[in-house]
């Protein structure tokens, strides 16, 4: 009966990590980073495709990220879609090859950035409370029904709480790894 709610609430608090963690590789800090890309969108004869798709994308140095088209055609369509992309990237074009060069932080730009990390790490841990507060409902509902009994209700209310907290420092690891990751040069 209750093993169902505990295993659901856990599923999806642990998609609120992985979506923190993909919310966190658009962030771009001061390095490279292939995953910088994973979310641009180009143009491949009238559909929307990952670059991935319709690109190799490789990390050169710790500063220059090499994108080599597998269609001489699409050079042009990927560069315009790196430009369009909320990264504020400019491609480099030599040939069929595209490099992007990232430019060093500044202070204030790295500091803005962690505040959007903190406020994604926020946002992470409501949706993890949300699924807190719906596994508990769950619980309150079969004892209702008189499904489960009280003990039942007050074990399983203590496992989804450690459930919780587990999933919120969890949050907060990625986030403090994140901070360190910004603030390096």
């Amino acid at each position: 009966m209750i093993d169902p709610i505990k295993k659901d609430a856990t599923q999806r608090m642990l998609k609120c990590l992985d979506a923190l963690k993909t919310a966190f590789s658009k962030l771009r800090t001061g390095r490279a980073n292939a995953g910088l890309l994973d979310h641009v969108l180009v143009d491949y004869y009238g559909s929307d495709v990952p670059l991935s798709q319709v690109a190799s994308v490789v990390v050169e140095d710790a500063r220059t990220i090499a994108i080599s088209p597998w269609e001489k055609q699409m050079t042009g369509p990927i560069e315009k879609a790196i430009l369009k992309s909320d990264l504020g990237l400019t491609p480099n074009t030599a040939g069929q090859s595209i490099r992007i060069i990232l430019p060093p932080l500044t202070e204030e730009r790295r500091k803005d950035l962690v505040k959007v990390v903190k406020n994604e790490t926020e946002g992470a841990r409501v949706a993890i409370r949300g699924a807190r507060r719906d596994a508990m409902q769950a619980v309150k509902d079969l004892l209702k029904s008189k499904q489960i009994s009280e003990n039942d209700e007050k074990r399983a209310e203590a496992d989804i709480q450690k459930l919780t907290d587990l999933h919120i420092a969890k949050a907060e690891e990625l986030m403090a790894v994140k901070e360190k990751e910004l603030m390096s040069m």
